[in-house]
């Protein structure tokens, strides 16, 4: 092996051991995007067991182009493949967790699951919300990060669908909450079940001005990203009895609210009453520079994140005017740097 052949193989080994360090650093799971065929097949799959004279409607059901009966008995494949065709990704996804969402299909999951949202900490697969008392969580996979809420499960909410690139939305949401409880009810009786649902996890008045002012925008549109309340973003475990604080403690266990926004943005939202700031009556500095390091990593990490005083609630009409002006001046700004 010449000098520059030595060279170039001891730049590669450090290039490769440098990816590698930054993955272990971040916990990135690299994971292939599926190619839309794959996902196409995988529908298709899914959709065989539908009787053929019944793939018609069922098809329509999912947003597809209608045809005949006599088609769908000379191939179903063909039949669903066609209809496929030419939708992008965005659509086949659409398409499949509609699927997912009345069937089970191990692949086709595995597929969607590739295709959700992605960030420098990993995928987004378990989303934790809406809780009304701390749950308790084991990692009863760490090969498949596969969770397990072992205390108060039921009083916290789990989305465990894909997340696609659209981000998630208010009829997405009401979908799968519609799913998860088997319910009948009609899409706006759904919706307003689950919002109040989402009201009983807050518990101050500002937190509930800000739900209830974003929620004004679902009966007009209720394709608007869905604004999460009480999202856990760590779960530590650890009892830390007063004056023996474990050393790095995770600060912010819990996000008052997120927004997952077209174009992979994620938008934090906290509302600050004086224990970020304060200890009692007196200012501590220390508190608050935790929060603020907590914000930086944040940000570092992809998030948008903006915090609201709580003097800023003080009036209730003031509030409600001051939210309702940020959340238009919010849908107007340039997407984040993506996760």
């Amino acid at each position: 092996m010449t000098v520059e052949e030595q060279s170039r193989l001891c730049r590669l080994i450090h290039l490769r051991t440098h990816a590698q360090r930054e993955r272990h650093l971040h916990n990135v799971r690299v994971t292939p995007a599926p190619k839309p065929q794959s996902l196409r097949n995988a529908i298709s799959a899914a959709l065989y067991e539908t009787k053929a004279h019944s793939l018609p409607q069922r098809c329509v059901s999912l947003g597809l182009e209608d045809g005949t009966e006599d088609e769908a008995y000379a191939s179903k494949n063909s039949y669903v493949q066609k209809r496929l065709a030419r939708l992008p990704i965005d659509e086949l996804m659409r398409v499949a967790q509609d699927i997912l969402a009345d069937q089970d299909d191990a692949d086709l999951e595995e597929l969607a699951a590739q295709a959700g949202l992605r960030g420098v900490q990993g995928e987004l697969q378990n989303l934790i919300f809406a809780s009304t008392a701390k749950p308790e969580i084991v990692l009863r996979d760490a090969t498949r990060n596969v969770i397990e809420i072992t205390r108060n499960a039921d009083k916290c909410l789990v989305y465990d669908k894909a997340i696609p690139d659209t981000g998630l939305t208010w009829r997405e949401l009401v979908r799968w909450w519609t799913a998860k409880n088997q319910s009948q009810l009609s899409e706006e009786e759904a919706g307003r079940q689950l919002w109040k649902r989402l009201q009983e996890s807050l518990d101050s008045a500002p937190e509930r001005y800000l739900l209830r002012t974003y929620s004004t925008q679902y009966r007009d549109n209720p394709d608007v990203p869905a604004l999460i309340p009480q999202v856990w973003l760590h779960y530590d475990p650890f009892l830390r009895p007063k004056g023996r604080p474990r050393p790095e403690p995770v600060e912010r266990q819990r996000m008052d609210f997120l927004l997952l926004m077209p174009g992979r943005r994620c938008v934090v939202l906290e509302i600050d009453g004086k224990h970020h700031y304060a200890e009692g009556n007196r200012a501590d500095p220390h508190a608050y520079a935790r929060m603020v390091r907590e914000d930086r990593r944040l940000r570092l990490a992809g998030y948008e994140v903006y915090r609201f005083g709580g003097a800023e609630f003080i009036d209730e009409h003031q509030a409600i005017t001051m939210l309702t002006q940020f959340f238009t001046d919010l849908t107007r700004t340039s997407s984040s740097p993506s996760l």
